[in-house]
């Protein structure tokens, strides 16, 4: 980074801390920002701003959103006798795409993995619980990404679920193991869901 200004090395070490974005990627993106007019980088940095203190979690299911409750959860059309459980509202995104799946949702941001020190108090699985209390849930879907970790914590809320007499399945294999759901294309994803099973 000697080469370059300190402005600008700090810019390309901030684009360097992106999920997938290398050195070379990082300078091109720095580059590209120093080219753009004073408004464009302004218009940037005030996305990058209000994104972070707008967007907060639904109050109901933890997906993302820009009020106290999600559109999802305010939807009067959805069927409420079901939760689809995710890791990620990524993955949210990915499954509402295929238009196949009509109940409610909960993103547990993240899955249990002991390597990683997340066990299951740090991800939302107390407020999954506290939502199946009211009798109007039938079925609650696992449908955690198909690896180590998201095999893992299905199976740990399935058996805090069953006991109360909702029925837990699990979506199928569709998706690719060890593969990520936010990257499954809408036909596959649909056959996930249409394969569920019980768990």
């Amino acid at each position: 980074m000697d080469f370059y200004v300190a402005p600008l090395a700090k810019l390309i070490e901030q684009f360097e801390k992106l999920p997938g974005i290398g050195h070379k990627t990082a300078r091109r993106l720095a580059f590209h920002i120093l080219d753009s007019s004073e408004d464009e980088a302004k218009e940037f940095a005030d996305a990058i701003i209000s994104a972070k203190s707008l967007v907060k979690y639904c109050k109901v299911c933890q997906n993302i959103t820009d009020t106290d409750v999600c559109s999802v959860c305010e939807d009067d059309r959805r069927d409420r006798s079901i939760i689809c459980v995710m890791e990620s509202p990524k993955d949210v995104i990915s499954l509402e795409k295929t238009r196949e799946y009509n109940g409610l949702y909960h993103v547990l941001h993240g899955a249990i993995s002991p390597m990683d020190d997340i066990g299951p108090e740090d991800i939302k699985i107390a407020e999954l619980l506290s939502r199946l209390g009211d009798n109007t849930i039938k079925e609650v879907i696992m449908a955690t990404n198909p690896n180590i970790e998201g095999e893992a914590t299905a199976m740990y809320i399935s058996r805090l679920i069953k006991p109360m007499g909702i029925k837990v399945t699990r979506i199928a294999h569709g998706v690719p193991v060890g593969g990520d759901l936010e990257y499954a294309d809408e036909v596959t994803l649909s056959k996930a869901i249409e394969g569920r099973r019980e768990i």
